[in-house]
């Protein structure tokens, strides 16, 4: 049971802080609710129809935000990868050389068909 009280003390701080959080918003959250109270705010500009719902976000935006993601993930693959790089051999270095190359196709795929293209 010693080697669990970490993982039960990591938990039951993650439980204590969701239900801070709660109590918070549930204590300060704003009483009148009004028109202006319920826009939402883009530094004291009027919402563009974009974000009103008036108009669509283009695709494009939506392929840059997945591009950042997938390198963004991959960087967290390649970081414990790299800090035991001495100890893992030739067979780790071929799959991780895979994994890139994997992840590099898709992105050129989405550079050919113009989806990093801000027209």
């Amino acid at each position: 049971m010693n080697a669990y009280t970490p993982i039960v003390g990591i938990f039951l701080l993650a439980v204590l802080f969701v239900v801070v959080m709660v109590a918070l918003n549930l204590l300060f959250n704003p009483r009148r609710k009004n028109r202006a109270k319920s826009q939402s705010y883009e530094c004291g500009m009027e919402p563009t129809p974009h974000a009103a719902g008036g108009g669509r976000f283009p695709v494009k935006y939506y392929v840059i935000a997945m591009l950042y993601i997938i390198f963004d993930i991959e960087i967290v693959f390649l970081y414990p990868w790299a800090v035991s790089f001495h100890r893992l051999g030739l067979f780790a270095v071929v799959e991780m050389i895979l994994f890139m190359v994997t992840v590099f196709i898709a992105y050129f795929y989405v550079y050919r068909r113009g989806g990093l293209d801000w027209d």
